[in-house]
């Protein structure tokens, strides 16, 4: 249990250690006072949110602290262990807030991160919040409830486990369908691209080769002539260079006898006539070669221009052209190996939907179990919480796709009194049938093995008379099992406790301070007055209170 709790500068708390013990202590005050604020400070020692507004005005810091007592075999001596921490029959955790944002948490005297505070120690106390009773008009939370009351949190794990991969898998098949439509557009424009290449049979250097093949057919005619022509000239004709330059060199061939100097010249001359004899010969064969066909230059052109648009299409040269047909070719390789991909996706996706459906189905049958031994758990609860013949239900509906806690859709109804139709809980329940509501579900949820301390913040808000007595009853039962402290503003339920504590708050040189006293038997039945009749408390009052105290604390059977 809690045997100490102790907050400084937190709110309008300047400095605040107070006592508790064993059983069912309660809490009262007027409003204002501070009750809530202690809750607060709880909560932010179970690892809730720090916010820098908390802290009392004019100081700089504000710290909770609070002492636990721990059984012998309890689970959470485990946890410390396996974080290192130091573990013995006391656990004392603090919590220190900082304008500066420095916010630290320790445990047993041991610096711990404070998202490992709840963890650690968020077993040990149940917070019961005035306005928890509004969950009860969110349908949305009443599945969790039905899994809480009956164990379920493996099963729900499960399913989820298999859910989060079968949303992940449902999501990766879209996006890759999304992504395939878009391939099947790129395979179809590059089949396309590479039907054209191919048709046009590319080769390596062929557009040099057709550029010097349509200059030679722009200039036949000329070639043609020069070729036959300058044959003709040296060697072809009568009186041809050939044929003079012979001539003279023999007419030096016989004069060398006359003069030996002209062998020199005539030697010239013969090896310029070898040279153009060769000259005409090469011109001779070079013409015999030119083979021009009537629509070859149309065919060079067409296959130029071709070559060309290709070129302004696809890449700027025949080589890079070539080269941009390969890859295409590779490519339309990879992208059709995406249907493959799509069909193991497919498989996949259908493997993980079968999983689902069967952990769904798992969990469904649980529920359905749950669900009517929740009703009937709640329905006895409720008749010890003056409601004596409501008959409450869960009802699950079967949602049309599987969604994140399940394949159906859970919540309460209610029928208040006999011979009503039950409607639900979120549309015709009151605000105090609602907080017997949910004390009825919190008594029938299972306690965990770490659970010492049940806190009620003003969990009977909207409920009076009978209505509150019998809550006031429950709660005291609860309290034989556990610690449980309640804040509460009706004498009812505050009677049945087995220790009373009254939270005022006194102003003092202009600074608002919040106390908690522990109040006597005398000083009880002062305050169970007070709560009765107001701030007047008359004798009739003071006699009420006496007479409620007694009644409340005689023993309870079972």
């Amino acid at each position: 249990m809690m045997t100490d709790l102790i907050i400084k500068n937190f709110a309008i708390i300047d400095h605040l250690h107070v006592t508790f013990e064993s059983g069912f202590t309660v809490l009262t005050g007027e409003t204002g006072a501070g009750k809530s604020i202690i809750i607060d400070a709880v909560n932010l020692l179970l690892g809730g949110r720090a916010r820098g507004d908390v802290i009392r005005t004019d100081a700089e810091s504000a710290s909770v602290e609070a002492v636990f007592a721990l059984a012998p075999q309890a689970p959470l001596r485990q946890r410390l262990s396996a974080a290192e921490l130091p573990v013995d029959d006391e656990l004392v955790v603090r919590r220190t807030l900082s304008r500066s944002g420095k916010n630290r948490a320790f445990v047993n005297g041991s610096l711990v991160p404070v998202g490992q505070l709840r963890e650690l120690i968020g077993d040990l106390v149940n917070i019961y919040g005035q306005h928890e009773h509004q969950t009860l008009q969110r349908p949305e939370l009443h599945l969790a409830l039905l899994d809480e009351f009956a164990g379920l949190a493996p099963e729900l794990a499960t399913y989820q486990w298999v859910y989060k991969d079968y949303s992940q898998l449902q999501d990766d098949l879209a996006r890759f369908e999304i992504a395939l439509r878009e391939r099947r557009q790129r395979i179809d424009y590059l089949s396309f691209v590479q039907h054209e290449l191919a048709e046009a049979r590319l080769q390596a250097a062929e557009d040099v080769e057709l550029e010097q093949e349509r200059r030679l057919l722009q200039h036949a005619e000329k070639l043609t002539l020069a070729s036959s022509g300058g044959y003709a000239s040296l060697y072809g004709n009568e009186q041809s260079v050939c044929e003079q330059v012979g001539a003279v060199a023999d007419q030096l061939d016989d004069l060398r006898t006359i003069d030996p100097g002209l062998g020199g010249l005539s030697e010239r001359l013969r090896e310029s006539l070898y040279n153009l004899e060769d000259v005409a010969l090469q011109l001779r064969d070079y013409g015999e070669k030119l083979e021009f066909e009537p629509h070859r230059q149309e065919q060079v052109e067409e296959r130029l221009a071709l070559l060309e648009r290709l070129k302004r299409k696809y890449a700027p040269s025949l080589v890079e052209l070539i080269d941009f047909e390969q890859r295409i070719g590779q490519e339309l390789e990879d992208l059709n190996s995406g249907e493959s991909r799509r069909e193991d996706l497919q498989r996949r996706c259908d493997e993980k939907k079968q999983a689902l459906t069967a952990a769904a189905k798992v969990l469904s049958h649980q529920r359905q179990q749950a669900a009517q031994k929740l009703a009937a758990a709640v329905e006895a609860q409720l008749a010890e919480l003056a409601m004596p013949r409501a008959r409450f239900e869960m009802r699950l509906n079967t949602l049309a796709q599987p969604g994140p806690d399940g394949v159906e859709r859970g919540e309460f109804y209610l029928a208040a009194n006999p011979g009503e139709q039950a409607q639900p809980l979120s549309k015709i329940a009151s605000g105090g049938e609602l907080s017997r509501i949910m004390l009825a579900l919190r008594r029938c949820a299972p306690v965990g093995d770490d659970l010492i301390t049940l806190i009620f913040d003003e969990v009977d808000a909207g409920i009076g008379g009978e209505a509150a007595t019998a809550v006031g009853e429950k709660i005291r039962r609860t309290g034989r099992d556990l610690q449980v402290l309640c804040v509460t503003h009706l004498p009812q339920v505050a009677a049945f406790a087995d220790h009373h504590c009254r939270v005022s708050k006194t102003t003092s040189s202009e600074r608002t301070t919040t106390l908690v006293e522990a109040l006597g038997d005398a000083q009880r039945e002062h305050e169970i007055a007070r709560m009765l009749g107001g701030s007047h408390i008359g004798e009739q009052a003071q006699i009420h209170a006496r007479e409620l105290i007694s009644l409340s604390q005689r023993p309870i059977a079972g």
